[in-house]
């Protein structure tokens, strides 16, 4: 870390806050007792600055870190605006994890994801992740321009009938024709949150984010819808270059603002009348690269502080015929949102569906009370509701709506196992 950024987070008033949230990769079960170490970046001789174990829920407690000045992540400028930090994660019976560069904005809450696999008897080398410069901090390269709208070959192969929100993404970590990049298997929306926290501020106005997220999802379901990489013999979904597609960062922090957005919203997309694919939203960040008809990063964030909607920031840059637009069906998981929220008093199939999920997440996670399975909406279920809320990042209310609908079938598949995560 630059000892000029390092000094200047020590002396700061301005703090962020981290959790650090632990499963084992293999069963996403919730690590209790794992203990975290946390320290500056690339400062060695930097005495640990908190020391963190983890709960039932495989969760510290929030712990609020030096940071830089707001304003550095509002305005273009060439200091760095988030300071970084490194953990140590050790656990009885896993492999310790590092990880260098953990990002901290100012007034936000960042959360560090942490996968830790068991200990086999050839014990693996201790590999750090190292999370690498934020792409509107450091030097990447600009998106290679693309038509917006795909021309499909008529063979039969491609395309889907109508757009699917995929359950898993498959990230090729590297350009298109680098044979040795690892392909990793991501779940749509923590891809999505992955990719958001990488290119844009948490700190932004909300109406920013929501912007920005919209044109990340709609980039993202035209490669799948078009089955852009795959028809081109690829085996990959989509890439982390910038040139190509958007930067994601193996092992990296995402930021609860963005999570949110991206849980209340992940089904939608933008389109142009007529077009039944998902228009490929190209942007750039408006200040080291120009990019006409396409939006500009910090320009949406300048539209956001003016009060601009969404919609709003989207049509100033890509025109006003660009609408949002929701998929139809999202895959993998057991059954889909009623269509309104489930809240006390509610009662059918729906209920006692979600209900049957949530206590075998309970057994899991036993921070949250088991419940009956009875199809019956009362204080019971509510109050499991709002201990997996508060456990999962989102709003506390005791009220399933499609956000929380769908985090519960996210954790619900990901702990039996239903669908294979990598």
């Amino acid at each position: 870390m630059n000892p000029y950024m390092t000094a200047r987070a020590q002396q700061t008033t301005y703090t962020g806050t981290l959790q650090v949230n632990v499963v084992s990769a293999e069963n996403n079960f919730p690590i209790e007792n794992a203990e975290i170490s946390i320290s500056y970046k690339g400062d060695p001789e930097s005495a640990t600055l908190e020391e963190l174990v983890t709960d039932s829920s495989g969760q510290t407690q929030d712990v609020n870190l030096a940071a830089p000045p707001l304003d550095l992540s509002l305005t273009p400028g060439l200091v760095q605006p988030y300071s970084e930090y490194t953990l140590m994660v050790s656990a009885q019976g896993f492999e310790p994890v590092a990880i260098s560069g953990t990002e901290i904005l100012p007034d936000t809450i960042a959360l560090q994801p942490v996968r830790m696999t068991p200990i086999v008897d050839a014990v693996s080398p201790d590999v750090p992740i190292v999370i690498p410069d934020h792409t509107l901090y450091g030097d990447y390269p600009p998106k290679i321009a693309e038509a917006e709208v795909k021309t499909v070959a008529e063979t039969g192969e491609i395309v889907l009938s109508q757009v699917v929100v995929p359950q898993t993404i498959v990230v090729h970590d590297g350009v298109p024709t680098d044979p040795t990049a690892p392909n990793y298997y991501v779940p749509y929306g923590d891809y999505i949150k992955n990719v958001a926290s990488s290119e844009i501020y948490a700190t932004w106005p909300r109406e920013t984010i929501i912007a920005n997220v919209l044109a990340i999802m709609s980039f993202t379901l035209n490669r799948v819808y078009t089955e852009w990489y795959r028809n081109q013999g690829y085996d990959f979904t989509i890439t982390s270059s910038t040139a190509f597609d958007h930067k994601w960062i193996y092992g990296r922090n995402i930021y609860e603002s963005i999570s949110q957005v991206v849980d209340e919203i992940f089904n939608s997309y933008l389109s142009r009348p007529g077009i039944r694919q998902p228009i490929l939203t190209q942007y750039c960040d408006g200040q080291r690269v120009r990019c006409p008809n396409w939006m500009s990063q910090w320009g949406s964030c300048d539209l956001g502080e003016q009060g601009y909607t969404a919609i709003q920031i989207l049509r100033s840059f890509y025109g006003s015929d660009m609408y949002i637009n929701t998929a139809e069906q999202v895959a993998g998981i057991p059954s889909s949102f009623p269509g309104y929220d489930l809240t006390i008093g509610a009662s059918g199939d729906k209920v006692q569906q979600v209900q049957e999920q949530l206590d075998t997440i309970a057994g899991v996670y036993t921070a949250i009370p088991r419940i009956t399975a009875d199809g019956i909406y009362g204080q019971e279920t509510a109050e499991a509701v709002r201990q997996f809320q508060t456990i999962f990042n989102l709003p506390v209310t005791g009220v399933i709506d499609f956000a929380t609908w769908y985090r519960i079938s996210h954790i619900y598949v990901g702990i039996t196992r239903i669908a294979e995560y990598s």
